[in-house]
């Protein structure tokens, strides 16, 4: 009985220090999520909001802007972060290994473009690439090309260079998850598979990547997801141009919004869509992976 008695107590006193922090999530995460659902189901604009039902998600299956910017988040998707992924899995292997020199050094520099301002590296990269930019000139200076390419107003190039800052700023961010993974795989695991016989890159595919899957779950879940999301790199960049060739689904809830005639309603709607599709390739990802992650 003193045993029960003294569980409640533990019970009792674990739910006071959780509750502040739950009603702390509840009331900045949860209820403005239950109010832009709310919000998704209206149209018009302050005190002339009316309820339209799903209209909202009905007008999404017929917008050529949106469905663009989803097929353009997509690509993102397929291009980014497989390549992200992989590099960063790689990275990790080297940096993992013993007979490194300064290791904190090399560890200490691919996470440096995690610390640097999106907003700073976006502008960075666009003046690279524009027509005055670093890259044509090292371009012309080398007779590759006769006059100067115009990559910023290119719908394949604008692309790309986005792919490019993105693959910059986040590899070295899941280099950590998969270094911290790494450092926790015995390391008589692969002092076996030497003695059988394995080579380094059987011991990366047969070893390294079986280990690692429920990190390499976690940070494919959360890559998909920042990508998905996309804001910075495209508004800074290119701003969704040239045309709607490198929009994406967040810059175009930001300019529902703020630039276009405010539609909140839609705009919320197009977000609960956001979503719909991670949550579905997250379940997707977890299914894929098997049940032992």
């Amino acid at each position: 009985m003193a045993h029960l008695r003294l569980e409640k107590k533990y019970n009792r006193w674990g739910w006071f220090f959780v509750a502040p922090a739950s009603l702390l999530i509840f009331v900045f995460s949860f209820l403005p999520m239950i109010q832009a659902f709310i919000l998704s189901l209206q149209s018009g604009i302050g005190n002339n909001l009316h309820f339209t039902g799903v209209r909202n998600y009905l007008r999404l299956m017929r917008d050529q802007e949106f469905i663009a910017a989803v097929g353009n988040a997509f690509f993102y998707l397929a291009a980014e972060v497989p390549l992200q992924l992989f590099m960063a899995l790689v990275l990790a292997a080297i940096l993992n290994q013993d007979r490194l020199k300064v290791k904190g050094v090399f560890r200490t520099m691919i996470f440096l473009p995690c610390a640097t301002s999106l907003v700073s590296a976006a502008i960075i990269f666009k003046s690279f690439f524009n027509l005055d930019g670093i890259v044509n000139f090292l371009l012309l200076k080398s007779h590759a090309i006769n006059t100067p390419i115009s990559f910023l107003t290119h719908p394949v190039w604008a692309k790309i260079i986005i792919v490019t800052v993105c693959l910059w700023r986040w590899t070295g961010y899941n280099t950590i998850f998969y270094l911290a993974g790494l450092q926790n795989i015995d390391h008589s695991i692969y002092e076996a598979a030497r003695i059988d016989g394995a080579s380094p890159v059987q011991q990366f595919f047969r070893i390294t990547i079986p280990l690692l899957k429920p990190v390499i779950l976690l940070t494919t879940i959360m890559s998909t997801n920042g990508t998905l999301q996309m804001f910075d790199e495209p508004f800074n960049i290119t701003n969704g141009g040239p045309g709607l060739a490198t929009e994406t689904i967040s810059l175009r809830i930001y300019k529902l919004s703020f630039v276009y005639n405010p539609q909140f309603g839609y705009a919320a709607a197009v977000s609960y869509m956001i979503l719909l599709i991670v949550a579905v390739l997250s379940l997707i990802q977890i299914k894929a992976t098997g049940d032992r992650t």
